[in-house]
């Protein structure tokens, strides 16, 4: 286990979570940032990209696992994102359906914010969100970020317009204190 908040703990995935990953990336209603579901393969390139980052810098997007029923309901985490030609750290953060609107996204970006600032000694803290992700803006708020940009991201033939949004050490720092 990495993390734990009072619903949610959040672990390293394993080949074990690629049925529950898929019911994420697979479903078109989960992925339409992303403007496509992903095929078994384009599921199990992302599940070994998370290894791989596990590897490199000892995070990348962990399995988020609700407490009362050990089920692996998304993933959040942290990995390193290009931002308009800079590598920032980036909250992301992507669940079944079934589990939105209920908090736990907010919660478990909440906690891998702080275990970015805390642990890993960060001084800015990202998330890269589409401009049409209106939820996932929501989210980035609550974890005391503010839009300070935008770019366009080219993925899949085309091009998508991203907001960047980022909390700095010190404005983490009056939040912890609040």
């Amino acid at each position: 286990m990495i993390l734990q908040t009072p619903r949610l703990y959040l672990r390293r995935m394993t080949d074990d979570d690629f049925p529950a990953l898929c019911l994420m990336l697979k479903d078109e209603e989960v992925m339409y940032a992303y403007e496509h579901a992903f095929s078994d393969e384009e599921a199990r390139q992302w599940l070994h990209r998370q290894m791989e980052r596990y590897a490199q810098y000892g995070f990348g997007l962990w399995a988020v696992v609700l407490k009362e029923t050990g089920e692996m309901i998304g993933q959040c985490g942290l990995t390193m994102q290009d931002c308009d030609g800079t590598e920032v750290m980036e909250v992301g953060y992507l669940f079944q359906k079934k589990f939105w609107h209920q908090g736990y996204a907010a919660e478990a970006a909440i906690a891998c914010r702080d275990y970015a600032f805390e642990t890993l000694g960060a001084s800015e803290v990202y998330s890269i969100i589409r401009d049409n992700n209106l939820a996932s803006q929501r989210v980035a708020g609550r974890n005391g970020m503010t839009p300070r940009g935008q770019f366009v991201k080219h993925y899949y033939g085309m091009d998508m317009p991203h907001i960047i949004y980022s909390v700095k050490r010190r404005e983490w720092d009056v939040i912890k204190n609040h």
